[in-house]
């Protein structure tokens, strides 16, 4: 088997950015996401894992960032809290509801619509990374888009 030699600098300037925004979905508190990011890249440079390509890795970096995100929100101290901006600064209004809707999403529907929209993964690479059906990731899709589109109205579907 050939494995994927990759440089660990490369590939923290790269990824640190999606894992932190991945794990902002679960925890929805950007000091906690950077921690978990932070753990995933040491965890990388402890395991000494060999990746058949930079897919693989791709994949196994958003798996253990899942993962750790799931074991924050598990732990007994963790209070429910948001330090996502409640006021309107840089951000355009419309993106800013966008934003707000898809953080209210339940997890189920919230981490497939991130992983297909943001991180342009498809519903089979989703299905592999999160370990369901590639029918239940389309069907959670499909359901995300509709609680957004009711909750958002036709003003911003343009429908």
């Amino acid at each position: 088997m050939n494995t994927y030699d990759y440089n660990i600098s490369d590939i923290v300037n790269k990824y640190s950015r999606h894992v932190a925004m991945l794990s902002y979905t679960y925890t929805k508190n950007i000091a906690d996401a950077e921690d978990i990011a932070q753990d995933v890249f040491l965890q990388l440079i402890k395991s000494n894992k060999e990746f058949e390509n930079e897919e693989h890795l791709r994949a196994w970096l958003f798996r253990i960032a899942i993962n750790k995100s799931k074991n924050l929100l598990k732990s007994f101290w963790i209070s429910h809290r948001s330090d996502f901006p409640t006021e309107n600064t840089s951000i355009h209004e419309k993106d800013y509801d966008l934003i707000l809707s898809v953080l209210e999403l339940e997890p189920k529907y919230r981490i497939p619509i991130h992983l297909f929209y943001y991180e342009g993964y498809s519903i089979k690479e989703i299905s592999a990374i999160l370990h369901e059906k590639e029918a239940t990731i389309g069907t959670r899709l499909d359901r995300a888009r509709k609680k957004l589109k009711d909750k958002l109205g036709s003003d911003y579907y343009g429908s």
